[in-house]
């Protein structure tokens, strides 16, 4: 029971108390009020009526007598008169039935009034003439007492009414401090920090809101001293001080990763020697100067064409990895690539063209990280060799599909829905219980098999993602794969449904009709609530607002805040497949760690992926973490 419900049923509590005694009081007073003024009035009656009848009992009238007696009668309460003759004994007794008007009978039976009578004896100077016995009715009693109750019910109940109204609005009012303490709680719970509450009039509250302000403020500060402690871990372990591109270490946790996933692209190493000329004529200061403004305009140029990561993995070499292009794309990124060196080797007094050199290799399918370097590299040595600019790594692989026969096999494989599918289990740490089961689409073009790796990029290039995605998502409900797992079914969502309106609408329709949205999630790539916060954060919405959940995918790979965590309340975040790869030597722990604390730290569900091995997973065991995935536990076939 609420608070507010303690107080209001103690306060009327206490008035129907206060209002039942007054009642009682009143009750009690009023019988033994009416109860004396009928003693009094019979009293009167029987000496009033005594000295009328002297006259006609000298007379021996007994006609009179009776008369007067139907006087009495008619202009009271009373159901008997009994007169005795002295003289002769002879007596006679009239009898008055009354009946109680506007009384119910259940009230007249509970006996209020007894029955009262009077005797008195009629004399005539000294001599006796007869004894006179009235008996009064109670009916004036029970009328009164009635009519005086039922006004008094009638009074105290709209008092009591108003009461009621009055005690609810007021402590509407006092309460509301209160009130607004439990919403702002709420929030907080959620991690969801807003203004500070206004301080009360009440003395007492003001205390409890002060307190309460300063622990919101407390807990803001951990939140964000969080938040600040995985940036300056990414700066430290992730990212060239100099250039302020992220180094090494990262660049190659990357590539592990984007060779797990469905992609095309390329890398380029490229290996600058120019740079070391402005080392020779101008010394270290100008060099990492002209290495920080080279990063700055790589980067505009660069991500204008295609998206892309670019890291310095030397002193004097850099590495650019295509996360989405063709060969075509990459031609043209390659291209902008070198007249953006050539316009700042231009700036530095140096020879545009000369003292640099580019090597690049065209990700072909079930490629490993081995093989991509090993291409990379020797496409770079190759460059150098021959004095050119760049050298392109030529593979034997021949492209499956143009664009077009793309378009045209994708389009007809979502309309006639003919995907296929895996999933592969997510398990909690405990290696028994299924928390969730990823799914996984492959399609069949005349006898070949092609997985998710060869087709997805060309769904992106082509924009037909949330056409994917409404494909899968009702191919899983027809096929009734929802109803043959009991766990939730996760469904990785394409960047182009994050900010497709139709498909949100499509989406909310679906979800409010279905039976199963508590049993279907959706995990969004970090990048996409990124590059457009609203339409996922509306997205969002939608999908919680319909019982069904989501989370993060790729959690940790973005440079930025983690603050979008306490705006989309996620149920789990899927921590990128890149810290499986990271050296345990250069302390990336740190940051492994300090991003499960900002997770854990808002009740979010934290879920290591890329797992292949159980030493990998025991790295993973101090932090916690409450599930994981990967190759460790391969995808199963779905059976349709």
């Amino acid at each position: 029971m609420t608070l507010f419900r303690q107080i209001y049923s103690l306060l009327l509590g206490l008035f129907l108390v206060v209002v039942v005694s007054l009642a009682y009081v009143q009750f009690t007073e009023t019988q033994s009020f009416l109860t004396k003024q009928m003693e009094s009035d019979l009293n009167n009656t029987s000496h009033s009526l005594g000295i009328m009848l002297v006259p006609d009992l000298e007379a021996g009238d007994i006609v009179g007598a009776e008369t007067l007696i139907n006087v009495i009668f008619e202009g009271g309460y009373y159901q008997q008169v009994k007169l005795t003759w002295l003289i002769d004994g002879k007596q006679q007794v009239w009898e008055n039935s009354v009946k109680i008007e506007g009384v119910p009978q259940w009230f007249i039976d509970l006996g209020f009034f007894n029955t009262i009578s009077r005797e008195s004896t009629i004399t005539s100077g000294w001599l006796q003439l007869a004894k006179l016995e009235i008996t009064a009715h109670p009916g004036f009693g029970y009328n009164e007492l009635w009519r005086t109750m039922t006004n008094s019910i009638i009074a105290i109940s709209i008092l009591f009414l108003i009461a009621i109204m009055l005690a609810r609005f007021g402590l509407t009012w006092i309460l509301k401090p209160l009130h607004d303490i439990a919403e702002h709680a709420t929030e907080v719970s959620k991690r969801k920090f807003g203004p500070d509450l206004p301080l009360p009039k009440t003395t007492e509250l003001k205390s409890v809101v002060s307190a309460f302000n300063s622990m919101s403020h407390q807990l803001k500060k951990i939140f964000n001293s969080l938040d600040e402690e995985v940036t300056e871990l990414r700066k430290k372990n992730l990212v060239d001080q100099v250039s302020g591109l992220p180094n090494r270490q990262y660049m190659m946790a990357r590539i592990h990763s984007w060779l797990s996933e469905p992609n095309n692209g390329a890398l380029m190493m490229a290996k600058f020697d120019w740079l070391e000329e402005v080392h020779s004529k101008y010394g270290y200061q100008v060099r990492d100067e002209t290495i920080r403004l080279l990063a700055q305009r790589l980067q505009q140029q660069l991500d204008e064409v295609a998206p892309s990561v670019i890291a310095r993995i030397a002193a004097y070499e850099f590495a650019f990895l295509i996360t989405s292009a063709e060969q075509e794309q990459s031609s043209k990124y390659l291209h902008t690539l070198i007249r953006t060196v050539n316009q700042e080797m231009s700036k530095a007094g140096c020879k545009p063209n000369e003292q640099f050199a580019i090597g690049i290799a065209h990700r072909t399918d079930s490629m490993t990280v081995s093989e991509l370097l090993s291409q990379t590299d020797n496409a770079l040595q190759q460059a150098v060799a021959e004095n050119n600019v760049f050298h392109w790594f030529e593979s034997d692989e021949k492209q499956l599909y143009s664009k077009e026969q793309w378009r045209e096999h994708l389009s007809a494989a979502i309309t006639e829905k003919r995907f296929q599918f895996k999933w592969q289990s997510v398990y909690l740490n405990n290696q028994t219980t299924v928390l969730q089961r990823e799914l996984y689409c492959q399609l069949t073009i005349g006898e070949t098999e092609i997985h998710a790796g060869q087709f997805m990029p060309y769904v992106e290039l082509l924009s037909l993602g949330s056409l994917l995605d409404r494909c899968l998502i009702e191919s899983i409900v027809d096929n009734g794969i929802i109803e043959k797992n009991y766990e939730p079914i996760a469904i990785n969502l394409t960047f182009h449904s994050l900010r497709d309106l139709e498909f949100h609408k499509w989406l909310n329709q679906f979800l409010r009709n279905s039976h199963f949205s508590q049993r279907i999630v959706f995990d969004i790539p970090e990048a996409g609530i990124y590059s457009d916060p609203d339409a996922c954060q509306a997205l969002c919405a939608i999908i919680r607002d319909n019982g069904a959940h989501f989370g993060i995918d790729h959690f940790g790979r973005q440079f930025g805040s983690m603050a979008y965590l306490q705006t989309l309340r996620p149920s789990y975040v899927k921590l990128d497949q890149s810290f499986a790869y990271y050296d345990e030597n250069e302390h990336s722990s740190e940051l492994c760690r300090a991003l499960v604390n900002v997770a854990k730290g808002l009740d979010i569900q934290v879920i290591v992926t890329g797992i292949e091995e159980q030493a990998q997973l025991a790295r993973f065991e101090p932090l916690k973490t409450e599930a994981y995935m990967g190759y460790i536990s391969p995808p199963e076939k779905v059976l349709n």
